[in-house]
């Protein structure tokens, strides 16, 4: 705690100094008489939004000035509107604009994000954008703000979890938005809690082009693996009255889509627990031999995989030659495997459940978009923006298991196995092994609605003004996601990884129904989760002086809470299952699959079982089968800022800058299930601090077509809620030591130092380099605090008696101490540094309308400080360097465009995966390319414009691998994805 005073001390002198700096040049200078060229004529100032600009209705009221756009095509338009938007921007910025309603250039946001320098995109295993990182850190350390308020969904991926901050956007349709910001650098007018950026979505409102006007577009889309045509399409219309004080806009949005998705998963690898008999090594005396497994046979680690003590007494196994009841010693293995050590046999790597996947199902999404704008006067403006989505998912994914892991009285026994010089085994003939059917019908629903009020009123001549916003938001999701696993006869496979994923051979048709699946060993579950999300916020920003040069003070005030949980009615429902339906009724519900193994027949399995009733009863579980932990997070943030905007000059040469400081508290109170005496209760935990964020950044027009900036700030994001819910527990009858989360955490706070500059080369083209720097603070793990039992938050009343004797015996509640094992502050800075090139570049010289665009960027991240080898295992899931191009040529008709993206494989986990010391889960690189294309009918009614989208246009795979290149831990192919259509407007 005292390290954190100490650096707030520095930051609120920091502030100060900043301040002091700017102040002096900030009014100094006389305004300059600028004429800027708009695209349209130019509305008076009680026309202009509060905040954002729109390209359609510059003026030079605006902070950010766009030059006379002359450029033909809509996706140059909208690269020349990014151009001139990052030119005029004083920190360092790059944004993406729609060149007009309902045009905006991608078909999913996060896509769009993806072309942006330093922006590491999270997919999907359908391939679908969810969520973005910025710069080396999560994507839960990006901020997401919709017209400057903050969003938070409720919505998972496939296989994603989202148990901290992130923000999914394919909630969000693309046609709803003009503009998407992202801030690498921070103002303190920026709403906090971005360590690495903000995200700012701007969606359309009716004076973005004044008039009245209607956008249609509808869209055919076809996935390869689906193999299904599916509906999309959206409609948006906007009017403003004759006198421009008035307007409103509506837009409706429908999506009818399929998933497919083809892959192979193993939930990591494992390798043989030998015990004292099959390493050859005397146990000790007292000690069983057969069911002791000691470490000296099991150097690497892992021993997931136990081989039986005897052989079994099956069909595979007697047909496989081996007598059953024999021990299986050392001797045996080793003759059953010639050519391998006892080492290499113990060290010898298999998937823990090798199982080819598929997945199909609807991802349908309707939603509604409207906006209110009324201009009473020159001098006032009022909007209310809403916006509903809602989201139908279903996903039928089954799967088929060849256990290597401990289940119930398999495992296998290796024969003729063959290693490489990595463990991995390479090929073999695996008696005593089993299948098993793990299909999950998943059903989900989602709910996202948001409502944002404001105002703005000038006053004075020099462009003063009051922005005044509220705003309130609603995220919910319900899934049920029932599991049905039956098992296979026991055989002897021929088991081979000398391809992209292992394979096997068996005399099993395990695409029959009537093979002789059976409960042995099987189960069911019924498991649903549930989330809800709310947002809930009010500012007042006071501006004093025009855009250019100003002083701004502001405050606001913003709630968030979150609350998950789980519901698990899984053994009542599997006991009345295996009451109900025999091993010879199975078969009835079993049918064929279209993957060469079997699948459900769910609906009539569902009904014959009962199962919506043991849906509807689930009581509340410790978590949900995502991962997560029930409970809930409320904070209550309370901030100000005061900021400086200004201009001066520097050997003659325009500077710009802007300096502030933002100042934030926030109140947090966690609460989750605990039980304690045997009795489950809530238990709420409550933590506050606060920060000083300073910031400066600073633009200075070198020459006429030269850009430098720098930048220096302090961001922060919070910590995350799941590592502070309760859950609290006692692991010893005196009451010493306890679990439980840490709602002290403090937040992750960042020192960012950018500098950098761009040429504009004219038209949409620019050539430009950041250097960034970040020292982060904050990282959490699991380590240990020791504090008085009364702090716990648990009444002493509650405790077992033999544990309130020992408190007692100790000094009593106020007294006694326990060691409390929980996340903690890692006393670690991670230095982030890392490059940002982008190029921009027309090619007119060639022919009109033919460019390119690209950018580069390349992170390095180094942990220092006492527990920086701590921190060194939680550094994963960030690219070292990625890249994208674009070419595009376009007239006044046609167009076509042609992108690759790429992002180096890195870590997606720490070490020690599977109890083995050096695994790792490590992605690949992996690139795609996606086509666009679309042609414009000028002369019919509404100009419709025909398109064609190719998403993943190569049909590019996902992998990640244990460890190894020839150790697969999931890859997934979610197919090529067409998408034709055709748009107009009115």
């Amino acid at each position: 705690m005292h390290h954190h005073f100490a650096r707030n001390a520095l930051s609120r002198a920091m502030s100060l100094a900043l301040l002091g700096m700017a102040a002096t040049p900030a009014f100094a200078q006389e305004q300059p008489q600028i004429e800027v060229p708009a695209p349209v004529p130019a509305p008076s100032r009680a026309q202009e939004p509060p905040s954002v600009p729109s390209p359609q209705s510059a003026t030079v009221d605006e902070a950010t000035r766009l030059d006379s756009i002359d450029v033909v095509g809509y996706f140059r338009r909208s690269i020349q509107f990014s151009t001139e938007a990052k030119r005029d921007a004083t920190g360092f910025t790059d944004s993406i604009f729609a060149e007009d309603i309902g045009k905006f250039p991608d078909l999913n946001i996060a896509e769009s994000l993806n072309r942006i320098p330093g922006i590491q995109l999270d997919r999907d295993v359908n391939g679908e954008g969810l969520n973005v990182a910025i710069r080396g850190l999560p994507n839960s350390f990006t901020k997401t703000v919709i017209n400057g308020a903050q969003v938070a969904t409720a919505s998972i991926g496939l296989n994603a979890q989202n148990q901290n901050r992130e923000v999914d956007l394919n909630l969000f349709p693309t046609e709803f938005f003009n503009q998407v910001t992202v801030h690498k650098t921070p103002k303190a007018s920026l709403l906090e809690g971005g360590v690495s950026g903000v995200v700012d979505m701007r969606s359309a409102r009716p004076f973005d082009n004044p008039g009245t006007h209607f956008t249609y577009q509808l869209q055919a889309e076809e996935n390869d693996i689906a193999d299904k045509i599916s509906p999309r399409g959206s409609a948006i219309g906007s009017w403003t009255n004759d006198d421009g004080t008035f307007g409103a806009l509506v837009g409706v949005s429908s999506a009818r889509g399929r998933i497919g998705v083809e892959g192979y998963e193993t939930v990591g690898w494992t390798n043989p627990g030998l015990n004292y008999v099959q390493c050859g090594i005397a146990a000790p005396e007292g000690v069983d031999p057969l069911s002791v497994r000691p470490s000296e046979c099991n150097a690497g680690g892992g021993g997931n995989w136990l081989i039986p003590n005897v052989v079994p007494d099956n069909a595979a196994t007697r047909a496989a030659g081996l007598t059953p009841g024999q021990v299986i010693d050392r001797d045996l293995l080793l003759a059953l495997n010639p050519g391998l050590t006892i080492d290499q046999i113990s060290e010898a790597l298999i998937p823990r459940l090798g199982r080819p996947v598929h997945m199909s199902g609807d991802r349908d999404r309707d939603a509604l978009l409207a906006s209110f704008e009324w201009r009473p006067t020159d001098d006032m403006h009022f909007y209310v923006d809403t916006l509903y989505s809602e989201a139908h998912r279903t996903n039928d994914r089954i799967d088929v298991n060849l256990v290597g892991r401990v289940f119930g009285p398999s495992g296998l026994i290796p024969t003729d196995m063959q290693v490489d010089e990595n463990g991995v085994v390479t090929d073999a003939t695996f008696t005593n092994a089993q299948f098993f059917l793990e299909a999950r019908p998943y059903v989900e629903d989602v709910k996202y609605w948001s409502i944002n009020p404001g105002a703005t009123f000038w006053f004075g001549d020099a462009g003063s003004r009051l922005d005044v916003q509220a705003n309130a938001s609603r995220s919910w999701m319900f899934r049920e996601s029932p599991t049905i696993l039956v098992n296979s006869p026991f055989t002897t496979i021929d088991y081979s990884n000398t391809g992209d994923v292992p394979t096997w051979d068996t005399d099993l048709d395990l695409n029959d129904p009537d093979l002789g699946w059976t409960w042995a060993g099987g189960r069911v579950n019924v498991q649903n989760e549930k989330r809800v999300v709310e947002v809930a916020g009010a500012r007042a920003d006071l501006q004093l002086g025009d855009d250019g040069r100003n002083v701004k003070v502001g405050v606001a005030y913003d709630t968030f809470e979150r609350r998950i949980q789980g519901f698990d009615n899984s053994a009542a429902w599997q006991e009345y299952v295996f009451a109900n339906v025999s091993d010879a009724e199975l078969a009835s519900f079993l049918r064929p699959g279209p993957y060469g193994f079997i699948t459900g027949d769910f609906d009539s399995f569902k009904e014959a079982t009962d199962y919506y009733r043991y849906r509807d009863e689930a009581p509340e579980s410790a978590g949900p089968n995502t991962g997560g932990s029930t409970g809930g997070i409320s904070e209550d943030v309370f901030g100000a800022y005061v900021e400086i905007n200004g201009e001066t000059e520097v050997l003659d040469r325009l500077l710009r800058f802007n300096a502030g400081t933002r100042w934030v508290t926030t109140d947090q109170e966690i609460s989750g299930p605990v039980t304690i005496g045997g009795v489950r209760q809530w238990q709420t935990l409550t933590g506050d601090y606060d920060e000083w964020l300073p910031s400066f950044s600073a633009a200075w027009d070198v020459a006429d077509d030269v850009v430098l900036r720098l930048s220096g700030s302090r961001t922060m994001t919070r910590p995350n809620p799941s590592s502070m819910l309760p859950n609290t527990t006692f692991t010893d009858t005196t009451a010493q030591v306890a679990s439980q989360g840490n709602p002290n955490l403090v937040p992750y706070t960042s020192t960012n130092f950018d500098i950098g500059g761009e040429w504009y080369t004219g038209e949409e083209g620019l050539v430009g380099l950041t250097l960034f720097n970040k020292r982060v603070e904050g990282y959490t793990y699991q380590g240990t605090t020791t504090m008085p039992f009364s702090q716990l938050g648990i009444p002493y009343e509650d405790l077992e008696s033999y544990q309130q004797d020992a408190i007692d015996a100790r000094g009593g509640p106020d007294v006694a101490t326990i060691v409390v094992n929980q996340q903690v502050n890692a006393n670690a800075t991670l230095q982030i540094q890392g490059l940002e090139l982008i190029w921009v570049q027309p090619l007119t010289f060639i022919t009109e309308g033919l460019g390119f665009m690209g950018n580069f960027t390349k992170i390095n991240m180094e942990p220092s400080g006492p527990d920086a080898d701590v921190l060194e295992g939680n550094l994963y899931g960030i690219a070292p360097k990625l890249w994208n191009a674009t070419a595009y040529w376009e007239n006044d008709a046609a167009s076509i465009r042609l992108s690759y993206n790429w992002t180096e494989g890195t870590a997606g986990t720490g070490p020690n995966q599977n109890g083995i010391p050096y695994a790792q889960i490590i992605g690949e690189d992996r690139g795609q390319f996606d086509l666009s294309a679309s042609y414009t009918f000028a002369s019919l009614p509404s100009s419709p414009q025909v398109t064609l989208n190719v998403i993943n246009l190569t049909g590019e795979e996902r992998r990640s691998n244990f460890y190894y290149d020839n150790a697969v831990n999931d890859i997934y192919d979610p197919g090529r994805t067409v998408l034709l259509g055709v748009r107009g407007s009115f």
